[in-house]
């Protein structure tokens, strides 16, 4: 479990990254990288940066080399902007998480699409009636209504 001071540090990490690809790294090599996570340890030494990076294998490729040449001036500036005694040193991980939820998915897509084919096959009859709940029949609703009518006029003042 992190310090809430470490989180907090974590999360500077990661705005202070975030604004300088966006604004102060021009290297060609970076694709559209979207930093998702940053993990510090406690004693503030190291922090790891995932990433992750819209396209194929040769733009994240190309994107780690990037991140890897511009580490030295993302980690001055991490130090400036943090002002602590020592600067973290970045770690530039590709995060498989997408990926995963992308291949999770699609399993359960062929899950879903093979039980509708078993229910297609199955028939769709129901067990009992096709509504199983009660309902007040037509002649008590009836009888009902003319004892109310009844008792109406009994209570009439004359």
């Amino acid at each position: 479990m992190t310090s809430p001071r470490v989180r907090k540090i974590a999360d500077r990490i990661h705005v202070v990254v975030a604004e300088m690809l966006e604004r102060r790294i021009k290297d060609p090599r970076l694709g559209f990288v979207t930093l998702t996570d940053v993990r510090l340890t406690g004693d503030g030494q190291q922090a790891t940066l995932f990433y992750t990076v819209l396209g194929g294998e040769e733009e994240r490729a190309n994107t780690a080399a990037g991140l890897e040449s511009a580490k030295g001036v993302l980690r001055s500036e991490v130090a400036k902007q943090l002002g602590t005694r020592t600067a973290p040193t970045l770690t530039f991980i590709h995060d498989a998480l997408p990926e995963e939820a992308r291949a999770l998915d699609e399993v359960l897509a062929r899950a879903r699409a093979a039980d509708e084919a078993v229910a297609a096959l199955r028939g769709t009859t129901y067990a009992g009636e096709a509504d199983p709940y009660k309902k007040p029949r037509e002649d008590e609703v009836g009888d009902d209504a003319d004892v109310d009518a009844e008792l109406d006029e009994d209570d009439a003042p004359k």
